[in-house]
């Protein structure tokens, strides 16, 4: 089944080895030594898979999934973790743009080295 669910959703077999092995999938039955996945299963899968694409690492998606999970007491954590990685993200953004800049400057230096 796993690998069915696999190639029918494109969740890559490491996200599901990931999953079964936080605990996560403790409603899933476990059938002929597989994990059989429904649907609450999947959205979850689709939220770890979104978590990894915006650059959470593996320790970060089990805490965000394992706060989830809990209670909704968890859901300023939760906001507390997102803000945090969008404030990384922006930063590494900032620093990609100087980047930028600077190649652009030197760009510039280049062409009017050329011209003279």
């Amino acid at each position: 089944m796993k690998k069915e669910v696999s190639q029918k959703y494109r969740i890559p077999i490491e996200v599901l080895d990931e999953y079964e092995s936080w605990g996560l999938c403790n409603v899933v039955k476990y059938v002929m030594g597989e994990w059989q996945y429904d649907d609450q299963d999947l959205e979850r899968l689709s939220t770890i898979m979104a978590l990894h694409d915006v650059g959470f690492n593996n320790e970060e998606v089990k805490e965000y999934m394992h706060l989830l999970l809990e209670t909704s007491d968890s859901k300023e954590e939760i906001i507390a973790l997102l803000n945090n990685k969008r404030k990384k993200k922006l930063q590494q953004i900032h620093l990609q743009e100087k980047q930028l800049e600077r190649i652009d400057y030197l760009k510039f230096k280049m062409k009017e080295l050329k011209e003279k």
